[in-house]
């Protein structure tokens, strides 16, 4: 028999006219899912509406051959982040912004199954580095329309219960938490995907305020949806800086589901290695000239600070010592860059480079930026540490492989509802 050519997925891309500045919808979402998905048992999920996009290309492009035909064609995935071939556990990846959870859970030997953003710039750099477009708003994709899973993946937007969130929504008199109509109930949908797949586990995100915001309240919510579930649950603030040299808190909450695990998991998060970055470690070597302040912004921000220190006030802009670590990297930095200011010699300081804040979130350089400085800089903002988000997945598939085994589980990558 005739071996199949492989295509890559760039040459498939540019045949078809994929063009993903225009084409960023739920069909191209589906369409490439199952290019994903087609080999690994979920691909009927996305199989109907993949074939019903590409006759359509066909037609616009006067293509005279069977979508099946096209779709069957083996990919090669020439793009930074491939999808496992031989996974040894699948996830979903909810609220998935530029794919730090994907990065740390594929590295751990995973298969992402299901990916979903709805910022269109944030679709454009997942893609870029996945090959997968993610479907957009979740409130809108019925679980049924999930694929079953290992492990689902989320974090979930955090304006709601962040300290600088809640300050701007009492400025401007609008409802916050639980009653804000736009963020604050998307835990819910995280809740309801949970409830119909009931995967075995799984790790959420958010800023750590969540603990205190509303006096408990908020925290005391999720904690008991999450038992209400069928789930234990684990938590615990941790802080980047362990990884990378940014002081950068977040609380993680990792589920175990108690009909498998019957609450006897011996999850723990992991040891924290010790603190031995510095920002000097991930500065770029020759940074564009256009990272430099300019004379008025610069002297702006000097007497902006000056002002507030008069009052007593520590809001200032942040001069890095380049054997130190940073701020937080917050999605704001694209407006003046002063929470992270570089020093420069003999010249006013720099903001940080789009490069440098990926490799500040752990990043690896191969991780494509196809998005203007702008977005890059909300995007990183807005990321998770990968590699504390590795460690901690670590600790989960440990969990996840001890059950198996104790259970005689025949195939670890194909899910069940338990």
């Amino acid at each position: 028999m005739k071996k199949q050519k492989t295509i890559k997925y760039s040459e498939l891309k540019k045949r078809l006219r994929l063009d993903t500045d225009k084409n960023f919808d739920d069909r191209l979402a589906n369409f490439s899912h199952y290019l994903q998905t087609k080999s690994n048992g979920v691909a009927h999920y996305f199989q109907k509406d993949a074939v019903k996009y590409l006759s359509k290309l066909n037609q616009e492009l006067a293509v005279y051959q069977e979508p099946e035909v096209q779709l069957s064609l083996p990919i090669k995935w020439d793009v930074p982040f491939p999808p496992q071939m031989d996974p040894k556990f699948n996830f979903i990846d909810l609220f998935a912004g530029i794919g730090g959870f994907r990065i740390a859970f594929q590295k751990l030997g995973g298969k992402c199954v299901f990916s979903s953003e709805w910022n269109k710039y944030a679709q454009k750099t997942y893609e870029a580095n996945f090959g997968e477009v993610p479907f957009g708003d979740i409130t809108k994709i019925g679980a049924s329309e999930i694929p079953e899973h290992d492990i689902l993946l989320g974090g979930f937007p955090c304006q709601p219960f962040s300290l600088a969130g809640v300050s701007k929504k009492n400025s401007l008199g609008r409802a916050r938490g639980f009653l804000d109509k736009i963020q604050g109930n998307l835990f819910f949908d995280i809740a309801r995907i949970i409830k119909a797949k009931k995967p075995k586990a799984f790790l959420l995100e958010n800023v750590k305020n969540l603990i205190s915001h509303d006096k408990g309240m908020t925290f005391k919510i999720i904690s008991k949806t999450l038992e209400e579930l069928g789930y234990s649950i684990h938590y615990k603030v941790l802080d980047g800086q362990h990884f990378v040299p940014q002081h950068r808190e977040r609380i993680f909450i990792a589920g175990f589901k108690e009909s498998i695990f019957k609450g006897k998991e011996n999850f723990r998060f992991p040891e924290m290695p010790a603190v031995n970055h510095c920002i000097e470690d991930i500065l770029e070597s020759n940074p564009d000239p256009k990272y430099t302040l300019t004379d008025h912004l610069w002297d702006y921000l000097q007497k902006y600070a000056n002002k507030h220190r008069e009052k007593g006030n520590g809001f200032g802009f942040g001069l890095v010592h380049l054997d130190g670590i940073t701020r937080t990297l917050s999605a704001r930095y694209h407006k003046d860059g002063s929470e992270i200011l570089i020093p420069q010699h003999n010249k006013n300081p720099r903001r940080l480079t789009p490069r440098e804040c990926a490799r500040l979130l752990g990043y690896p350089d191969n991780f494509t930026i196809p998005v203007s400085d702008t977005q890059a800089y909300r995007q990183f903002g807005n990321s998770v540490v990968s590699p504390l988000v590795r460690a901690i997945g670590k600790n989960i598939i440990k969990e996840l492989t001890n059950i198996n085994e104790k259970h005689s589980v025949k195939s670890y990558s194909v899910s069940s509802k338990g």
